[in-house]
């Protein structure tokens, strides 16, 4: 293990993103609220422990290993999550315990969207640009992670599109260097946010909530600057704007990069994994939307549409927005939503979730057995855009959706033993591992009331799921400490 080389990348982090502590600072002096105090206690503080950490390595010239990426990676979102929780713990307005603080600020950069902070509305500007703000840096690091960093490592969803995969995505770097790889990253999640800022400012939000939604929006996070989300609007309009941009966020920015390229937006359905991820949000708004109508729910049609659009969405992108409190809708939506989210978004997405192309390989896979049940000698590969999928990806497949099933009911249970309900247990548990913030329950509108220790279980399972499982729990093996 490197641990120069680890300790010299960490301590760069934390002195990076010490900058991102200022523009709360700025917001704070136009809105003259101020509340710029935290923030410069935590830039001081954040950007002296990375010195303190960067300084005594610099000179090395150790380069990082495989093994030693994993504790990289895992280490990103683990030391500043607790560092982005410094704001929120010294400011006075929320009024947090360091628990909350953490679990808020590993929610908003893991991109969960789940909140322990009640009375947004009341909030200062500075804070609440602060939780967007994090969201929208999460989301660029999940790009970047599931891109450029995971397949090197040999894990994650991205390592399904290298070059034996079919489709417009042959290889699973954008550039042949992964600096230029997540450069173009930055310009097409940049160019994204500003385009999705501009709609909603033009549909009627002030500059500061549309910037804000844009972040969350982009990052698929779900974080509002209002207690009520998108539905404080009150806005057909903006409904649709944060629709489409959702869809466009919940796809894999590999491919967005390839259709931009080539300027051949055919290549989008060219994609196994696009066509199942529209077919399953095609499926589940056309479900939600009926059931809507039938049980009287909402009264016309175009709003039981509306609603069911949105809800379907934002749940299956794991995004997490809301118009409607769809934890009072009938049993079997909140269900139907809620299992939706487990299928997530695309890999290489800022979308959470098992997501769609392992769910594409594990359909495959069952039609295979069935079909060597009947054919018991018969050759039959896994296919995908009629190019044969290597084996061990679809044993990496199996063993990831094991691994995921596995952690999901330790956390149920241990969940439960605090003393929570079964409903809330699971959909807390569901909610945060799938990265998707509203759950069902005690957790539909938030997690302020639940006891401090379900909290530190759900945020290392915010972290489990955005970490795609094998990246933290390599850690837990001693085979990996071992020289």
């Amino acid at each position: 293990m490197k641990f120069d080389a680890v300790q010299k990348v960490l301590g760069l982090l934390l002195t990076i993103f010490s900058f991102s502590m200022l523009p709360p600072v700025v917001v704070s002096l136009i809105y003259d609220e101020g509340g710029a105090g935290p923030f410069l206690a935590a830039f001081t503080l954040i950007f002296g422990l990375g010195l303190l950490i960067f300084l005594p390595v610099s000179r090395s010239r150790e380069v990082l290993r495989v093994r030693d990426g994993f504790l990289v990676v895992v280490l990103f979102w683990t030391v500043l999550g607790l560092a982005g929780a410094l704001p929120f713990w010294l400011a006075p307005n929320p009024n947090v315990s360091i628990t909350d603080a953490v679990f808020e600020s590993i929610s908003g950069l893991t991109t969960t969207g789940a909140t322990v902070i009640i009375g947004l509305d009341h909030l200062p500007k500075s804070i609440l640009f602060y939780r967007q703000q994090l969201q929208w840096l999460g989301g660029m690091g999940i790009i970047v992670l599931a891109v450029a960093v995971l397949p090197m490592l040999g894990v994650g969803g991205m390592q399904l599109f290298r070059a034996e995969m079919p489709g417009p995505m042959k290889d699973s770097k954008l550039t042949p260097r992964i600096t230029e790889t997540a450069k173009v990253l930055w310009y097409i999640y940049l160019w994204m946010t500003i385009a999705c800022a501009l709609a909603y400012w033009l549909a009627g939000m002030t500059v500061f909530d549309a910037i804000g939604h844009a972040f969350s929006t982009v990052a698929i996070g779900g974080f509002s600057t209002h207690d009520l989300s998108i539905g404080y609007f009150d806005s057909t309009a903006i409904e649709l704007i944060a629709v489409i941009f959702m869809v466009l966020a919940g796809m894999s920015f590999t491919l967005h990069f390839m259709v931009v390229r080539r300027q051949d937006p055919r290549l989008y359905f060219q994609d196994s994994e696009f066509r199942l991820y529209l077919l399953v949000l095609l499926t589940v708004i056309a479900i939600t939307t009926l059931v809507l109508h039938e049980t009287q729910t909402y009264s016309s049609w175009w709003e039981s549409f509306t609603k069911g659009l949105f809800q379907a969405v934002s749940i299956g992108t794991t995004t997490g927005f809301a118009t409607a409190e769809f934890y009072a809708w009938s049993p079997f939506l909140q269900i139907l939503l809620l299992l939706s989210s487990f299928i997530g978004a695309c890999a290489g997405s800022t979308g959470g979730g098992i997501k769609v192309i392992r769910f594409l390989l594990l359909i495959k896979q069952g039609v295979r057995e069935i079909g060597r049940l009947i054919h018991p000698n018969a050759q039959i590969p896994v296919r995908i855009g009629g190019k044969t999928v290597n084996h061990r990806v679809v044993d990496a497949v199996w063993g990831f959706f094991s691994l995921y099933v596995a952690s999901f009911i330790l956390m149920y249970l241990m969940l439960a033993a605090t003393g929570l309900d079964l409903v809330t247990a699971f959909s807390a548990v569901a909610a945060c591992i799938n990265n998707l913030g509203p759950g069902l329950a005690t957790v539909g509108p938030h997690y302020a009331d639940l006891n401090d220790t379900a909290k530190w279980i759900l945020c290392f399972a915010m972290l489990l799921g955005r970490l795609e499982i094998f990246t933290l729990l390599v850690l837990l093996s001693p085979a990996f400490w071992q020289r």
